[in-house]
């Protein structure tokens, strides 16, 4: 009798670890998913917090423009050094300022400048409101009257979305500048010849799903940025552990969207 109690109880307690890892995952998903619903409520509330939205999108673009434009110089470079190579053996040595131009317009620039801001933009955003969580500002706020999450969350959330296609745009400029350094390097091609060609290939079209993507881009880094420092826990090592987290989960959800819209793209097209 008392065999068959122990057996009955230890076949269920994995059935109940499993369900307690299950809910400890989901939990948190489901919570961002309200803490992202409130966003959409509260951006068409009044009165809207022009000089803090202001103020983030100088912080945000100016924190993160130089290792941008830095990076997509480098990108152009090395893009540039690599393929030489290869499309020299076919006789297709023209075709390069082409196909870095559609390389980093249409994938490389916009995943590359999203991962950098979700590191730079990212990790300050919550490592600033898990700050603001530990030293119970955001509490303050509460009490006083006034609404946090529209003043710390929606203009940080809209900064990211608006600046972050700017990025985009800055990196691909110095990129296209870093490959005609780099193809210059064993060649001889003059400025205007490269970006006529370079531009010459490029459409309209190819700019609109890089430019939606760099959106959603900034929009899922800012959320997610905000959700991990507006629920940081108490202690100072949650605000690390929330800095640390943001910047984790917005690479992760970059290359997510990155492979939806990829496809979606492709359907499109097709």
């Amino acid at each position: 009798m008392a065999q068959n109690i122990l057996s009955t109880a230890t076949s269920k307690l994995p059935r109940k670890w499993f369900t307690e890892k299950i809910y400890d995952n989901l939990q948190p998903f489901g919570e961002f998913i309200i803490f992202t619903t409130r966003f959409f409520k509260e951006i068409f509330n009044l009165p809207f917090e022009g000089i803090e939205f202001i103020r983030q999108t100088f912080f945000i673009g100016n924190r993160s423009f130089g290792l941008v434009i830095t990076t997509g110089f480098i990108m152009g470079m090395v893009l540039t050094l690599q393929s030489r190579p290869t499309l020299e053996e076919f006789g297709a040595e023209s075709w390069l300022p082409q196909m870095v131009a559609i390389s980093i317009i249409r994938e490389i620039g916009p995943v590359i400048t999203a991962l950098i801001c979700a590191g730079k933009v990212g990790s300050g955003i919550g490592a600033e409101l898990g700050s603001m969580k530990v030293s119970e500002q955001i509490d303050a706020m509460e009490v006083s009257g006034s609404n946090p999450y529209k003043y710390l969350v929606v203009t940080r959330v809209l900064a990211s979305a608006i600046m972050l296609p700017i990025l985009v745009l800055c990196a691909d400029l110095t990129g296209l500048i870093g490959s005609f350094l780099a193809a210059n390097i064993e060649g001889d091609i003059s400025f205007q010849l490269f970006i006529g060609r370079a531009l010459g290939s490029v459409e309209f079209s190819d700019f609109i799903p890089a430019t939606i993507k760099s959106i959603v881009f900034g929009f899922f880094i800012g959320m997610i940025g905000c959700y991990k420092g507006f629920n940081a826990n108490r202690g100072t090592e949650s605000v690390g552990k929330a800095s640390n987290e943001a910047v984790i989960a917005a690479s992760l959800m970059v290359f997510v969207i990155d492979v939806i819209a990829v496809q979606f793209t492709t359907l499109i097209i097709s």
